[in-house]
């Protein structure tokens, strides 16, 4: 589907991209919120599991956008429980949809989204397991041309980040040796939910469910390993790891801890370390080492290159210490990171050069598979054990049950 020129080039009203929000929790609400303020789009649906949450969300949206004189979310193009992603899919007032559903559902979401005709922003990772990620790259072939389909992995637009990655590829560090990064987390801390059955508290804490999210390592710490792939233009060829649940409360059954050695091309090893537990730090880097230089690409604080070819970003202070991590009000080195991310997407739909950004998604979703793997099995995994692997998560769930 592509915009007509008379709607894109006409009067204000008629000249923005029409955004629904499919998952209306604090992530997707911040992702259209972007795509508001940042990329001249409007926010004209919304759909989710569950009736407060929307609520929240489309007073947030109407309160937004009433300041600029846009009426508020017509009640038709509102979309409450299990049959909702189709709703807001079929919607003829939508022109683009972001996906923020739990991991476990993208790649069904992203079917119904590409199949209705409609551009699609997926929140990472694409899917918890190698079924689902191979389903996305047929979506991605399926949307090839056709449509815009970005995946959330915003650092890979973030002005400092693109230019450290631009001077590593024009050879600032020379031949690189080895690599590593971390993504230290404080807990993600959730509300109780005291009335809810367990599957509706399944769903809510989703961050909690091994297989709603794929793990830690593959729904958060997914950001790190992408850029490790970026940087090095590959995947890992194979993975040890180990990992557990260590430190954290009964929550759930995700782990609260990874240590984890990638193999790339060439014999680079990237160390890998990862917290969700820690108390009273944080921290989320990248360091890479090379023949003619060191790299480092912090969430906060010195970000460069230093050795014979050096150039540091200016440095940028934290604005929130507290909420930084968890929340994705970034600011920092990552402060301009969603809204380049969301402003170049509404830009590819408007112009018509649509972006396709499957394939790098289903690579990075794998890479951190990989390692999820080895952590479970003890042993070591390579990228064609993990790409052959016919394993189907399930949530055994049925969402038309729920209440």
């Amino acid at each position: 589907m592509f915009i007509p020129a008379a709607r894109v080039w006409g009067s204000e009203a008629n000249s923005q991209v029409r955004v629904g929000l499919l998952g209306c929790g604090g992530r997707g609400t911040e992702d259209a919120t972007n795509m508001f303020e940042t990329g001249g789009a409007r926010v004209v649906a919304l759909a989710d599991m569950f009736q407060d949450q929307l609520d929240v969300a489309r007073a947030s949206f109407d309160k937004m956008q009433s300041a600029k004189g846009y009426a508020a979310i017509d009640p038709s193009q509102l979309f409450v429980g299990p049959e909702a992603f189709e709703r807001i899919a079929a919607s003829r007032e939508v022109d683009a949809i972001v996906i923020a559903t739990p991991p476990y559902f993208h790649p069904q979401h992203l079917a119904a989204v590409e199949s209705a005709g409609k551009h699609v922003y997926c929140e990472k990772p694409v899917a918890v397991d190698v079924p689902g990620a191979k389903k996305v790259i047929e979506i991605g072939k399926s949307a090839e041309g056709k449509l815009s389909l970005d995946v959330g992995f915003q650092i890979r637009d973030c002005p400092p980040f693109v230019e450290l990655v631009k001077r590593i590829h024009g050879g600032a560090l020379g031949n690189i040796v080895c690599g590593e990064a971390h993504y230290l987390s404080g807990y993600l801390d959730r509300p109780k939910w005291e009335k809810a059955s367990p599957t509706e508290l399944r769903l809510r804490n989703w961050v909690y469910d091994r297989v709603l999210s794929g793990d830690i390592i593959v729904e958060q710490n997914i950001h790190v390993i992408d850029i490790c792939n970026w940087v090095l233009k590959a995947h890992p060829v194979k993975v040890s790891a180990t990992g557990g649940r260590l430190g954290r409360p009964k929550d759930g059954d995700v782990y609260g801890n990874y240590n984890v050695v990638f193999t790339y091309p060439e014999g680079v090893d990237v160390t890998f370390s990862s917290t969700q537990f820690a108390k009273g730090w944080w921290d989320v880097t990248e360091r890479f080492f090379g023949t003619k230089g060191t790299s480092q690409s912090p969430y906060t604080g010195p970000l460069g290159i230093w050795g014979e070819e050096p150039w540091q970003a200016p440095l940028i202070p934290v604005k929130d210490e507290q909420g930084f991590s968890a929340t994705g009000k970034f600011t920092s080195n990552l402060e301009k990171a969603d809204e380049e991310k969301k402003k170049l997407f509404v830009e590819s739909i408007v112009s018509g050069k649509f972006h396709n950004q499957a394939e790098k998604g289903v690579e990075s979703a794998v890479s951190c598979m990989m390692a999820r793997t080895a952590a479970y099995t003890g042993r070591e995994v390579t990228w064609e054990e993990q790409w052959k692997s016919k394993e189907e998560w399930e949530s055994r769930i049925d969402l038309k049950k729920l209440g």
